[in-house]
């Protein structure tokens, strides 16, 4: 059973997500907030596997709750959601630890399908939103990518293989079979580069290979 946690200042599409997420036989909503701060205090006072946080509500931001709820001693994964109109935002939110983000008109099986993959350990990007949101800090001159070209390029060659492939959402499984590899050496170099990096989970990772180009896809 995932334990999960809706945060939503709109009344309706909280009620919306709770509803959708208790059609699946293996996801318990536990709470629910209205905003920020009372996400931080309701994680703190259940077992929260997947915290659902809007971007921006009031008293506490989906961004400053997304930090205080990685920040606690037993922490929920964390996806943000959010609308195109949001980009800049949604980048913060990764920086401070969540694991993916949705768009608030995602198709409801895919919504239920994120949470899943969440809550395997996996990262979760919007493509289209990520498509958008990596195009507009690359147009802007952005000095971390840069830094992020710099980082993979200390990577090894079968790093940036296996990098490459995170960075379009591959499973550790999916990745083990492209490539040729045991599951377990997959996670082994999955570690090693998320240290190399000096990333904090498989988005941020998959952000700095997009923005060091190995995103462009599959050979």
């Amino acid at each position: 059973m995932i334990n999960v946690l809706v945060a939503d200042d709109d009344a309706l599409v909280r009620l919306g997500l709770v509803d959708l997420l208790s059609t699946d036989a293996e996801l318990n909503v536990v709470a629910e907030a209205p905003d920020g701060q009372a996400a931080v205090e309701q994680a703190g006072l259940h077992r929260v596997d997947i915290a659902l946080v809007d971007v921006r509500m009031p008293r506490m931001d989906g961004i400053t709750a997304t930090r205080r709820l990685r920040a606690l001693p037993d922490p929920p994964r964390v996806i943000t959601l959010t609308t195109f109109d949001l980009d800049e935002y949604v980048y913060d939110a990764l920086a401070a630890g969540a694991d993916g983000f949705l768009l608030k008109d995602t198709a409801p099986r895919d919504i239920i399908r994120a949470v899943h993959v969440v809550a395997a350990g996996q990262g979760i990007l919007h493509p289209a939103a990520a498509r958008r949101l990596i195009d507009r800090f690359h147009h802007a001159g952005r000095p971390e990518v840069l830094e992020a070209r710099t980082r993979v390029g200390g990577l090894t060659p079968r790093e940036r293989d296996v990098l490459a492939r995170l960075a379009h959402g591959d499973s550790n499984a999916e990745i083990a079979g492209a490539l040729g590899m045991r599951e377990s050496t997959v996670k082994a170099h999955v570690s090693r580069i998320l240290g190399a990096l000096g990333a904090g989970n498989r988005v941020q990772a998959a952000l700095l290979a997009r923005d060091a180009g190995l995103g462009g896809g599959h050979a």
